[in-house]
């Protein structure tokens, strides 16, 4: 092992997307995947284990998020250096990653040289950002938040439940359900449930799993 290359972990539920990160990066001059792993608690534990210098992080992962994975290491490791590298182009999806504590954000429809380059500069102690990742985290910050309750609402809004369904479902009363769909659908500009579901979809406020 060469004492100067570069350690990555890499997190993805999909072992073929594991295995093209494993022979991409072997590939590169000192640089090594020293742990592949496909859900959040095992990348915690390697995290502890194998104190990669760089890791590489999906946010689909199973059981637990990679948001779940990347809060609790950072949480224990502040100084980790973890790069989202996901399909999810969603400005709430990289919101909520870079403050759970990410380095920076990169779309897997990156070429290849972009994410060798990304890793070496992350390395280094830079933060690089893509124009898009850039744009989208800017949109984002100039758009009103909902609020954990209201994104609860929204889900079950998604899945097709009605305000007295949610009411019973979350335990509150029918105006209180009707008063946050109403903050919904202020906060994200839409006339209708539909609408909000849409945008709360192509945002990645909500997900909808198979």
């Amino acid at each position: 092992m060469n004492a100067k290359s570069i350690r990555v972990l890499c997190v993805d539920d999909h072992a073929l997307v594991r295995e093209g990160l494993a022979t991409v990066i072997g590939m590169q001059e000192h640089m090594e995947v020293v742990g592949s792993v496909a859900t959040a608690e095992e990348a915690i534990a390697s995290f502890e284990r194998l104190r990669p210098d760089v890791t590489l992080m999906d946010l689909e992962l199973r059981g637990s998020s990679g948001l779940d994975a990347i809060s609790a290491i950072v949480a224990r490791y502040p100084t980790a250096k973890i790069v989202v590298l996901t399909v999810h182009s969603g400005n709430e999806d990289i919101y909520r990653a870079l403050k759970a504590g990410a380095t920076t954000y990169l779309l897997k429809d990156m070429l290849t040289k972009d994410l060798i380059r990304v890793i070496r500069e992350v390395h280094a102690g830079a933060r690089p950002m893509s124009d898009e990742v850039a744009k989208l985290l800017a949109k984002r910050l100039e758009q009103p938040a909902l609020t954990s309750r209201e994104v609860q609402v929204l889900e079950l809004v998604a899945g097709g439940l009605a305000n007295r369904e949610i009411a019973i479902a979350l335990g509150i009363s029918y105006e209180t359900v009707h008063s946050h769909v109403k903050n919904i659908l202020g906060k994200l500009a839409v006339s209708d449930r539909t609408a909000a579901v849409s945008t709360a979809l192509k945002r990645g406020i909500i997900h909808i799993t198979p």
